[in-house]
């Protein structure tokens, strides 16, 4: 069976991935991160770590800040610093179960209104991240997607500890 391939500068494009693939990958692992946060009693959700690690709250707040001023970044150019980023300020993190999730919510509704910005030429140009991470945009986005995957897998560490069975990992729409 052949495929139509297209070069696009050092990638090869098969037409498999495109950018409603990839949104609809990403709010997949937004929609079971939630699922996470809601598994998590109300205080351990603040407070607990293994290890040293930071209390999946903090976790959830760094995965809402490469979401939303990510996203933004991506659309428009337009970054937040690294140290202006939410969870930096441990003041700005919600201090209840319902206001961390009300704040996930309005970023998955922040994405959604953005993506439309984003062309596959912007998917492949050089953008500054945060003043920190040149990257193409894709790759800043893989990097969200990524750096979420890792932390909610210490979420689900965290569940385990607490004699919690987290949401099968393989459960995204």
């Amino acid at each position: 069976m052949a495929t139509n391939t297209v070069q696009t500068g050092s990638a090869t494009s098969t037409g498999v991935f495109t950018s409603e693939f990839l949104l609809k990958h990403w709010q997949g692992h937004r929609a079971l991160t939630r699922r996470v946060i809601e598994a998590f009693p109300e205080k351990e959700l603040f407070s607990f770590s293994v290890g040293g690690m930071r209390p999946f709250a903090e976790l959830a707040m760094e995965m809402i800040d490469m979401g939303g001023p990510g996203i933004v970044g991506a659309a428009t150019d337009v970054w937040k610093k690294v140290e202006e980023l939410d969870h930096y300020d441990k003041k700005a993190i919600p201090t209840t179960k319902q206001a961390l999730l009300d704040r996930w919510d309005e970023i998955t509704g922040i994405i959604e209104s953005y993506w439309p910005q984003i062309s596959d030429e912007r998917l492949r140009e050089v953008a500054l991240a945060f003043g920190m991470y040149e990257n193409p945009v894709y790759k800043t986005l893989f990097y969200f997607i990524d750096n979420e995957i890792h932390h909610r897998g210490q979420g689900y560490v965290y569940l385990r500890a607490l004699g919690i069975e987290p949401p099968p990992f393989w459960d995204r729409p």
